[in-house]
């Protein structure tokens, strides 16, 4: 975080003034129409846009067609706004249910693993901050396990349909209203599609615009907002539903390769559905309104690139190699996506600030200037980082200066539900609302990271008081949370 690129900072301001430039363009034809407007009386001012004797008056009739016509282009290309109806986080059984010990001799007794790599195994488990109550699939539990594609699309379907049921349920929608569906699943995307499975399961409108993203790890949930966000730019009056899941059965790795034994220690059963739409009407009962949405591509850095990368290791076993590089690779993107996105969410004296510190190390070439960190604190409520692991969010602890309450939601969900990959940012929005914090205004900050590498921010405002839900993946366990994390 001690150096910022200059072209992030002006990707920020450009999209700050993107759509302001309609409002700042109306001042001078405001002003020279109040000046037109002086001496005369507003009974006549009906037979003077007919017929002008003056050119005072015709300056001011030219400013009101100026303004009425910048106005026109506003309503025009606006963008529409996306609420957020509801949302829907799947909740395992209890049969699923993993210890880290069962989780160890699960292990041990596949026959699959060397000692170094069950010693491995048992550090890394240890100090992940996942606790006793996550869960895997039956068929990575099953002694012996018994990976299929069977069993895989039983899993897709037991998450899939189980978070989709809430959110039918609680919304009150019923399929044949969606408009459009996005689902993405990064590992497991088989034929047909995990988007056509729903369809044909909830027995959807034949002309539902639907799409199915893989490949594109953990920070997918937000590309997928991202996505279904401009498919309501153009389609309007209607609903979006957004599906975030990962598939554990054919991604379980059984070989003796360090760096893909870490997603084995970590990642977990899990999955959301969120239902968006551009219905005005909506407003009166969404939760959350979408403000902004930020996403960061590192992909043509070779480093970034191979962080995250899905191979075989010397034997041909197939898995998921993560880079000793990650923390570093993690902490160049956050930097990006924040120096693109504080123009648009930071107080002015904030950044005031930062431009103050830049100014004197890139201008001015002050090499004892120190870099002025933003305080995002003053920008946002409630923070949702991606529970990607303990080494994650540390380190975006300690790079955004948050305290032990702002990251609560991140480690209660990392020890409750392990890495549930894309999904992640909405089991813990989900524990902040199971606590009643959130209120109306509130702005909320979800950050994901995955491979490719990327960097994505999406920023969402509360429209009421959230009050704490009926249906909700806490609601059995919210009393014990907080816990110690040791």
């Amino acid at each position: 975080m001690q150096s910022v690129n200059l072209k992030y900072v002006k990707l920020g301001y450009h999209y700050l003034i993107t759509y302001a430039i309609y409002i700042f363009s109306t001042v001078p034809a405001l002003a020279l129409l109040l000046v037109s407007l002086r001496g005369i009386q507003l009974g006549s001012w009906s037979n003077k846009l007919l017929q002008p004797d003056s050119s005072t008056d015709m300056l001011g009739i030219l400013a009101l067609l100026m303004i009425l016509t910048l106005l026109f282009i506003y309503y025009m290309f606006r963008p529409q706004v996306v609420y957020l109806v509801d949302f829907a986080c799947f909740r395992p059984s209890y049969e699923s249910k993993v210890s880290r010990e069962f989780f160890l001799r699960m292990s041990k007794d596949t026959g699959k693993f060397e000692e170094p790599s069950l010693a491995f195994q048992r550090k890394i488990v240890e100090r992940s901050g996942l606790g006793d109550e996550t869960h895997l699939p039956k068929a990575v539990t099953s002694c012996p396990p018994c990976p299929s594609l069977r069993e895989a699309r039983a899993e897709a379907e037991t998450v899939m349909f189980g978070a989709l049921d809430e959110l039918f349920m609680k919304s009150k929608v019923r399929a044949k209203d969606i408009g459009i569906l996005v689902v993405n699943c990064s590992l497991f995307n088989p034929t047909p599609s995990l988007s056509s499975m729903i369809i044909n399961h909830y027995k959807m409108r034949g002309n539902i615009l639907s799409f199915n993203l893989g490949g594109m790890g953990c920070s997918a949930g937000i590309i997928a907002v991202d996505l279904a966000r401009d498919l309501l730019q153009v389609h309007s009056n209607t609903y979006a539903i957004v599906l975030s899941t990962e598939n554990i059965t054919l991604n379980w790795y059984t070989g003796n390769d360090r760096s893909m034994l870490l997603p084995n220690c970590l990642f977990r059963m899990g999955g959301s559905a969120i239902l968006l739409s551009n219905k005005r009407t909506e407003r009166r009962r969404s939760r959350y309104q979408l403000k902004h949405i930020v996403r960061t591509h590192k992909g043509a850095e070779d480093e970034s690139y191979q962080c995250v990368y899905q191979g075989e290791d010397e034997n041909n076993e197939k898995g998921l190699s993560i880079s000793r590089d990650l923390m570093s690779v993690a902490g160049h993107a956050l930097k990006a996506n924040i120096t693109t996105l504080g123009p648009l969410v930071l107080p002015l004296s904030e950044q005031f600030l930062f431009l103050s510190a830049l100014f004197c190390r890139k201008v001015l070439k002050m090499r004892d200037a120190r870099p002025y960190i933003p305080n995002f604190k003053l920008a946002f409520n409630h923070f949702c980082i991606h529970a990607g692991g303990r080494g994650v969010l540390d380190g975006v602890e300690k790079n955004l200066g948050l305290t032990k309450y702002h990251m609560e939601p991140s480690r209660m969900t990392l020890h409750r539900f392990g890495n549930t990959s894309s999904s992640s940012l909405w089991y813990e929005l989900a524990y902040s609302e199971a606590k009643g914090r959130v209120k109306k205004g509130d702005r909320v900050w979800q950050i994901a990271f995955g491979s490719g590498f990327k960097c994505n921010s999406a920023v969402w405002k509360a429209l009421r008081d959230v009050e704490v839900p009926l249906q909700n993946p806490w609601l059995d366990c919210i009393h014990k949370y907080p816990v110690e994390l040791t």
